[in-house]
């Protein structure tokens, strides 16, 4: 005779179901706080160092000054080269010109206060409604500072990218490596190296271009490409990857050191834990527990270094890029701060904080990937 199977309830599924969803749903909207908590306060971070910008740019209203100098002296000059007005007298020329000046002024927004003019900089910079430049043209001719800095901003991504990926994989080889061999000569070398890194990479972009491009004439002084650029892509291809090989290789030689020497101690620590001494009492392989055991809990910690490192490789790109002729935002900033143009180095300033606000909302994210200690919002969860 068969067995009577034991009855379950039939809302326990339906009650499972909605405890699972009402779970997510719970988490979807700790994540959605938390990411709209950081963006906002990010935003704030971002329109408090716009404002400072403006202000440090414009020099409390100095830089207005120099640029009504500057309006006057090239109205005048229009006027006084104009065979049109040489039949006026010295008082009409004196009316007209200041006629132009103040339509000039009006055009540049210079009529109104500094205080009112500031707040209207900060409201276009945040829309990335930049304006026209004052001096400075892209390479089609635009004056629009949107168009310029668009053009700028892929070589400069391009160029820093490239150094961050090869200094990232290039550091942490080492310090696994030197974390094996803690108190060898490799290791009592790379101690020595360590105060290398103090100097930035524009220091040693100098010293590269004298050994390998003026004596060795191995690669060349500057630039993106060779000119005229190849018409091949291939040959395009080997052209940036040559004129990009000092400047990677100046970035890399400012923080290898440094990093390797961090991270390697990074190494060292975890490595003396007890679960990992329970791993190699279980047998597993030496790769197996670097990667599982040590690289692992190191992540955070590597990954808050490396995020540091790159907002601060940001501040040294107006000289590097300088030195090494390389078409990018660091260059046109230089370039900018030379000739007064504030309103780009307004939009260098909205493009670079930017940049710094996503680096830093990303690497809360990428905590939350790599970790799972990490929580959203202080809740029992995590992501």
């Amino acid at each position: 005779m068969a067995q009577a199977s034991p009855s379950i309830p039939i809302g326990t599924g339906m009650e499972e179901v909605k405890k699972k969803t009402k779970a997510g749903t719970s988490t979807l909207a700790r994540v959605g706080k938390y990411t709209g908590m950081r963006v906002l306060t990010l935003g704030i971070t971002v329109v408090i160092g716009l404002y400072l910008t403006i202000v440090i740019a414009n020099m409390g209203g100095y830089v207005d000054e120099i640029r009504r100098a500057q309006i006057r002296e090239d109205v005048g000059a229009r006027i006084v080269n104009n065979p049109t007005m040489r039949s006026l007298s010295a008082e009409e020329k004196k009316q007209m010109i200041a006629e132009m000046v103040a339509i000039e002024e009006k055009r540049y927004g210079m009529d109104q206060p500094f205080v009112v003019r500031s707040a209207t900089y900060l409201s276009n910079a945040i829309q990335l409604n930049l304006g026209y430049a004052l001096k400075m043209n892209s390479n089609s001719g635009s004056k629009q500072v949107r168009n310029i800095l668009l053009e700028r901003l892929p070589p400069t991504l391009l160029l820093f990218a490239t150094a961050d990926i090869v200094l990232f994989f290039i550091a942490l080889f080492f310090a696994l490596a030197l974390s094996r061999q803690y108190g060898s000569i490799f290791d009592k070398i790379l101690i020595t190296l360590t105060p290398l890194s103090s100097a930035p990479g524009w220091f040693y972009g100098i010293f590269l271009i004298l050994i390998f491009a003026s004596v060795l004439k191995l690669l060349p002084f500057g630039g993106m490409v060779d000119a005229p650029p190849p018409k091949t892509p291939f040959l395009y291809f080997l052209s940036l990857l040559k004129h990009m090989a000092l400047p990677v290789l100046a970035l890399t030689l400012s923080q290898i050191f440094i990093q390797v020497f961090s991270w390697r101690t990074f190494f060292l620590i975890y490595s003396s834990e007890d679960y990992v001494d329970m791993a190699k009492a279980k047998g597993l392989t030496s790769r197996d527990i670097e990667r599982r055991y040590i690289l692992r809990p190191t992540l955070p910690t590597i990954i808050t270094s490396f995020a540091l490192l790159i907002i601060g490789v940001w501040t040294g790109a107006p000289i590097l890029e300088t030195i090494f002729s390389w078409p990018g935002l660091g260059r046109t900033f230089y370039q900018s701060i030379g000739q007064f143009d504030t309103p780009v180095i307004i939009g260098e300033a909205v493009i670079f904080s930017y940049l710094l606000a996503v680096t830093v909302f990303l690497l809360d994210i990428i905590y939350a990937i790599v970790d799972p200690r990490v929580k959203i919002g202080g809740e029992s969860s995590s992501v």
